[in-house]
């Protein structure tokens, strides 16, 4: 079997001359930073292996070493040479998953989310020929999901005080606004509109196609589902929408509804949105709930039968409304206007409200050419019509997300344009309203699961046994008694409290002992959990009375 893991496919992959000592040179060598992951690809006997933990646990207490092994008979070869010392070294793993996101998942496991901050690949052997497009890209995965998980992090620290208290002035809205799980499209097939620069193309071929039967739902043999960031291009050219999907939690996003008050489109709402969003269209709403971050309020609220439909954390409008359309209807789902790219004159669709502003902004000195292509973070890119448009990292970020959540679905098609490929199968703009107009008429259908009346109830109950949590823990925290245990149990039940602070942010409060101990750290957490109480107090005493 050492005669097999040397030489594989005509490839050395371990040197026969001092093979200890070449790794522990190379051990030597790295540049051992904290809070970093060390990617090692086919460690063979784990020649190096000690030499860097041992370096690590010195001069970087808080990283780790993780080694993957593609090849089934070196994995075993693996498993059987590395000491059980290093194996259980808390420090290290080994592991033969060779998929990128099952990877991420048993990263997260192991050391918890936001362990790192960085990967580096450490090579002590040549097994890593035999695999190295599949390592190098194992590789990347798990850079960008570290670099997911902390842009995440820093939404949470900057918004999540915003979406919990947005989510708790909306319970107000659950006795009105049933669960989008509530609503369907039977068979109907749907377009979703994103506010891209390529939608002006598609909304100018339907207005052409369709012309009247735009105006009026039921006349038109597809579902049409927007952005709230595209209504007003909608808007213009008299096209009514069957459902818009809210779910910016900031009061900048009302500029999406300029002129657009009162014009009775169905909308599906965020719990976290802005709840200034959910009355301008006036027409009939229906609740989805995005879990910004793992929170025991969450399980309250569906314990209380409360909670609406659970949409994952898709960061994107865009990519929510494609998840909406996928659970309200059982037919083709033909997407538009999802560039996740933009050109130079444009980042949005014309009759979007960024466009507006440059046109209204227009003047001899001042041109309308989009900002966002000539800023440094923008790179070419690829469309999938084949001729080059601009993007940034966040927007491939959102496309990446796209192809990884939906190219399994059959039932996805992408309309050709200057949008990024998809990873789904691509239609000419006319193909795609071909298909739309083979489908048959369909009534939407709406259930309703409980009474307003019962809701309501509900709701005041709810936000009572919360005021009732709140106080017990402000007298607590006021007391010269110390009620440890109890405190304990609070701070966990009311995390929403500080799941936003930077150093805590994603569910990691100080340890009981730490707090009993009385350090300065667990010190300055309870002065600002403290801080926290009394606004959201007086928050809850305004939902009780809506």
């Amino acid at each position: 079997m050492r005669e097999t893991a040397l030489v594989r496919n005509g490839k050395t992959l371990l040197s026969g001359i001092d093979p200890v000592h070449r790794a522990e040179r190379t051990a030597d060598a790295v540049s051992v930073k904290d809070r970093t992951l060390y990617f090692c690809p086919s460690p063979l006997y784990g020649y190096g292996l000690e030499r860097l933990l041992e370096r690590i646990e010195t001069e970087a207490p808080n990283s780790a070493v993780l080694c993957v092994e593609a090849e089934g008979e070196l994995y075993e070869l693996s498993e059987k040479n590395i000491p059980p010392s290093l194996a259980a070294n808390k420090k290290f793993r080994i592991t033969n998953i060779c998929g990128g996101e099952g990877l991420c998942a048993f990263i997260r496991e192991t050391w918890g989310a936001r362990a790192f901050r960085r990967v580096e690949t450490v090579r002590f052997t040549g097994g890593w020929q035999l695999y190295p497009e599949l390592y190098d890209s194992l590789c990347e995965d798990i850079r960008r999901e570290i670099a997911v998980d902390w842009s995440n992090a820093l939404t949470l620290t900057k918004l999540g005080r915003l979406y919990i208290r947005n989510a708790l002035r909306n319970l107000s809205l659950v006795p009105r606004f049933p669960s989008i799980s509530n609503f369907s499209f039977g068979e109907a097939s749907v377009l979703v509109l994103g506010a891209g620069p390529s939608l002006d193309e598609t909304l100018d071929a339907l207005a052409s196609r369709f012309k009247e039967k735009l105006s009026v739902p039921e006349s038109r043999a597809f579902k049409i589902i927007c952005v709230d960031t595209c209504l007003g291009a909608l808007k213009e050219r008299n096209i009514t929408p069957d459902l818009a999907v809210i779910l910016e939690s900031q009061h900048w996003n009302l500029r999406d509804f300029i002129g657009c008050r009162g014009w009775e489109v169905p909308a599906a709402f965020d719990l976290s949105a802005l709840p200034e969003s959910a009355e301008i269209l006036g027409g009939e709403g229906f609740l989805f709930m995005t879990p910004w971050t793992p929170l025991r309020i969450f399980e309250r609220l569906k314990t209380a039968g409360l909670l609406p439909a659970v949409i994952p954390p898709l960061g994107s409008v865009g990519l929510s409304a494609v998840e909406i359309a996928r659970r309200v209807s059982r037919g083709k789902i033909i997407c538009a206007g999802l560039d996740f790219s933009f050109t130079q004159d444009k980042y949005h669709a014309g009759g979007t409200p960024g466009h507006r502003e440059k046109l209204n902004a227009h003047t001899r000195l001042h041109g309308i050419m989009n900002a966002a292509a000539f800023n440094p973070a923008s790179i070419a890119a690829e469309s999938k019509s084949g001729f080059s448009v601009r993007t940034n990292p966040a927007m491939q970020n959102y496309r990446d997300l796209f192809e990884r959540e939906f190219a399994g679905d059959p039932r996805l098609f992408d309309i050709e344009g200057s949008g990024l490929p998809l990873g789904i199968k691509t239609l000419s703009l006319d193909e795609a309203l071909s298909l739309l107009e083979k489908r048959g008429i369909f009534t939407a259908e709406l259930h309703r699961e409980e009474k307003p009346d019962l809701l309501t109830e509900k709701v005041q109950a709810f936000v009572d046994g919360e005021k009732k949590r709140l106080n017990e823990l402000r007298d607590i925290l006021t007391s010269e008694a110390a009620a440890y245990q109890r405190l304990s149990v609070l701070i966990d039940e009311c995390d929403y409290l500080w799941a936003h602070f930077p150093d805590y942010s994603g569910g990691r409060r100080p340890p009981m002992g730490e707090i009993a101990s009385g350090g300065q750290k667990s010190l300055s957490f309870l002065k600002r959990l403290r801080s926290e109480i009394d606004p959201m107090l007086k928050l809850l005493g305004r939902v009780n009375n809506l």
